[in-house]
């Protein structure tokens, strides 16, 4: 299905989208990586990828609020991986107007070039947090949409706007809902890497709430599910869920991270500056993800206890590319 076709991957350099180019490189598929530009000429999470892998793929340099360079993006492309957008919850509070310039505009631009150049398959990446805190669960595609951060509006904006393009003018749009994705190549902004980097270098874990849960999938199960469902006729005009439909409370899934390490006797503290506004917080995240499996016939493959360890893998030999004394946003 994707052999020799051209595909383009907005937000290629970041962590899902890295993994995302490199199962579409394993397809078959040639990929065009839309990274955002900077002057290091700075590929992101990309570098991380094999020499051969990096050597195949068409790295252009740009920025999705830029309309123009957006349309020169997709021309010639048969299918649009859209993961491009601000995605730091924290960061979301001190500066809530990029957020809307990047997330919602830039999903606008993306929409309106596609529908100009009549792309034939659109993939928008939504988040679980635009469900906030789950009033029922598992969390099903009918939940009610709750803006309880900048992030999270901003993701719901973006949503609508491509739930319009698919009813207003027929664009081909399928958009998925990852539920929390970890792995290899996650940043510092995860609460995994986060207690990992802390548990592999110091004395304590120090973290910011430890009672809100969590449905984790893991990163490969989540680039599987972008093409599976994206790619899915059944799944066109329709929000579907990517998760793995149990959860567990952060405190829970650090200390099955120390355990994997063999610290089980670490500390663990909570620190307030890195707790949310209550109101804010989202409490419980657990996916429904049976209409993935119904429609499109994704499943996922690994344990949370599978990824835990393959991350820590990589963390242990990437350790310096992290900061672990210090919290940022």
């Amino acid at each position: 299905m994707l052999k020799n076709k051209k595909v383009l991957v907005t937000g290629a350099g970041g962590f899902i989208g890295s993994h995302l180019v490199e199962t579409l490189l394993a397809r078959g598929a040639a990929v065009r990586a839309f990274v955002r530009y900077n002057g290091r000429d700075d590929w992101g999470m990309l570098a991380d990828l094999p020499a051969q892998s990096q050597k195949s793929i068409e790295v252009i340099s740009g920025d999705v609020r830029d309309p123009f360079f957006v349309r020169k993006a997709v021309e010639g492309c048969d299918c649009v991986f859209h993961l491009a957008a601000l995605i730091g919850i924290p960061y979301s509070y001190v500066a809530p107007s990029d957020y809307v310039a990047v997330n919602v505009q830039g999903t606008l631009n993306v929409l309106q070039a596609c529908r100009d150049v009549r792309t034939p398959r659109v993939v928008h990446t939504s988040t679980s947090e635009a469900y906030g805190t789950a009033l029922y669960v598992p969390i099903d595609e009918k939940h009610p949409l709750q803006g309880q951060s900048p992030y999270s509006a901003s993701k719901i904006g973006a949503d609508k706007m491509a739930e319009s393009y698919y009813n207003s003018f027929e664009l081909p749009v399928v958009t998925v809902r990852p539920f929390n994705t970890f792995g290899p190549r996650q940043s510092a902004r995860a609460f995994m890497p986060t207690a990992i980097t802390q548990a592999l270098t110091a004395d304590k874990i120090t973290m910011g709430s430890m009672d809100p849960i969590r449905d984790m999938t893991f990163v490969k199960d989540t680039a599987e599910g972008f093409i599976t469902v994206g790619l899915c006729d059944k799944a066109l005009g329709k929000t579907v869920n990517l998760g793995v439909g149990c959860g567990q409370t952060i405190g829970t899934m650090v200390r099955t991270i120390l355990r994997v390490l063999g610290k089980e006797n670490m500390p663990i503290e909570e620190d307030a500056s890195r707790v949310r506004p209550p109101k804010s917080e989202v409490m419980r995240l657990v996916s429904d993800n049976r209409l993935a499996h119904e429609l499109c016939g994704w499943v996922p493959k690994y344990s949370l206890e599978e990824g835990i360890a393959q991350t820590v893998e990589w963390v242990k030999k990437n350790l310096h590319r992290y900061r672990p004394n210090r919290y940022g946003v």
